[in-house]
């Protein structure tokens, strides 16, 4: 395990980092469930899962399984964190959406799929703290863009792009969020202000009622967004489950990375015995550890009192280890078997998972709780539901069965 590294002579640490930022979620809690994983006495693929809250398995010590011979791992579920909005979407705009409010944004500009979590997640949450979005979404060959129509029926302000169109998606964020904003107003993208003085802006809009456009890229995937997620760390670290000495092995599934470089960020800022497996769904490894570097890189220069020396001078020292899921494939397609086993974890468990997305981390927290390990194996439930809608559309005879349970 890395050393916890040294803190900067008078500088700040990353408790007092967290307890000075203005958060857009009143709290960082999230349930935490327990699955036992038994040995399967049915047909069905894979394993049969019991399923226990966490507050009744506080008396057990977290150790390996409720019953004898029975290994378990633990689920954060921030799939419960909003009806719409939920995963590790709302931990990327956590401290995120804050500060765009902060610096005047009367409109926020994003993009994404038309089943975008994340399009969906600042929709939302841009509603509820009084921003106007603009959501530019891509084309999906469904018959039905089940996405868009959602999200635009409710939240409105959406612009559906054709897939060509999308391929330079930063041109069009700029194009669109300029149009917005008119001749009186400006533009800026959300991680240009990183590195701006953080004060209270009070004049957040102009006299003339001019507007401030923030362009915020597909996936929050910027320096401000790790901050959540470090968050989540801190507030798991102080459950009695997860004490500050205990050997912690989390497991994340990763489209841009930058969930799984926050957990593990915070981890050895916090000082903790806990490591992150990331499994890689949407690139390459060459591309994750890029996306590792200059996220890191941007958290030293954002923020360089918090420590220094931390990945040293071996360029190959990874915070995160990157691994492919169990059976790689492009991303967006779904293997035979998958949605089946999702039905049957949702009704073994009660938790819902989508064979694109959160299925990955399942299956390697399921394999590393099997194998003779010192540490407590923890899934973080990132979501995916929202792409459900989608799944089913494409697959929708594997959505439907005459089988009775």
């Amino acid at each position: 395990m890395r050393p916890t590294p040294a803190l900067a002579a008078g500088g700040r640490t990353v408790a007092n980092l967290l307890s000075a930022t203005e958060w857009m979620l009143p709290s960082p809690a999230s349930q935490v469930h327990t699955i036992s994983v038994l040995p399967s006495q049915s047909p069905t693929p894979g394993h049969e899962f019991a399923f226990s809250n966490l507050t009744t398995s506080l008396g057990n010590g977290g150790g390996k399984g409720l019953a004898a011979g029975s290994p378990r791992f633990h689920v954060v579920r921030d799939d419960l964190l909003h009806p719409l909005a939920n995963g590790n979407k709302p931990r990327k705009l956590d401290a995120l959406l804050p500060l765009l409010r902060c610096r005047g944004a009367t409109d926020i500009v994003t993009c994404g799929g038309c089943q975008s979590a994340h399009a969906a997640a600042v929709a939302v949450h841009c509603a509820e703290w009084g921003i106007r979005p603009h959501i530019l979404l891509r084309g999906e060959q469904l018959d039905i863009p089940t996405g868009y129509n959602l999200i635009s029926l409710m939240f409105g302000n959406v612009t559906y792009a054709s897939r060509s169109v999308y391929a330079q998606r930063d041109e069009m964020l700029y194009e669109h969020a300029t149009k917005i904003a008119g001749s009186n107003g400006t533009v800026m993208w959300a991680a240009d202000i990183i590195g701006e003085d953080l004060v209270v802006d009070e004049d957040t809009t102009d006299g003339n009622g001019s507007r401030r456009v923030m362009i915020v890229k597909e996936g929050a995937g910027s320096v401000q967004a790790l901050l959540g997620v470090m968050r989540l760390v801190e507030y798991l670290s102080g459950l009695t489950l997860f004490g500050q000495d205990e050997k912690v092995h989390i497991v994340v599934d990763s489209g841009t990375g930058t969930t799984a470089v926050g957990l593990a960020l915070g981890a050895v800022c916090l000082g903790l015995q806990w490591r992150v497996t990331a499994v890689m769904l949407a690139d390459t490894l060459e591309r994750y550890r890029q996306q590792e570097k200059s996220l890191v890189s941007d958290f030293e220069k954002l923020y360089p009192g918090i420590f220094h020396g931390m990945v040293g001078n071996d360029t190959h020292c990874s915070l995160v280890q990157w691994v492919e899921r169990f059976s790689p494939r492009r991303f967006g397609k779904v293997l035979d078997g998958e949605i089946v086993m999702c039905r049957h974890i949702a009704q073994q468990t009660g938790i819902l998972l989508d064979p694109m997305y959160t299925l990955s981390a399942w299956e390697h927290a399921v394999d590393l709780c099997r194998r003779d390990s010192e540490a407590k194996v923890v899934m973080i439930h990132t979501g995916g539901t929202l792409g459900l809608f989608g799944l089913a559309q494409r697959y929708s005879p594997q959505f439907t069965t005459g089988e009775q349970s």
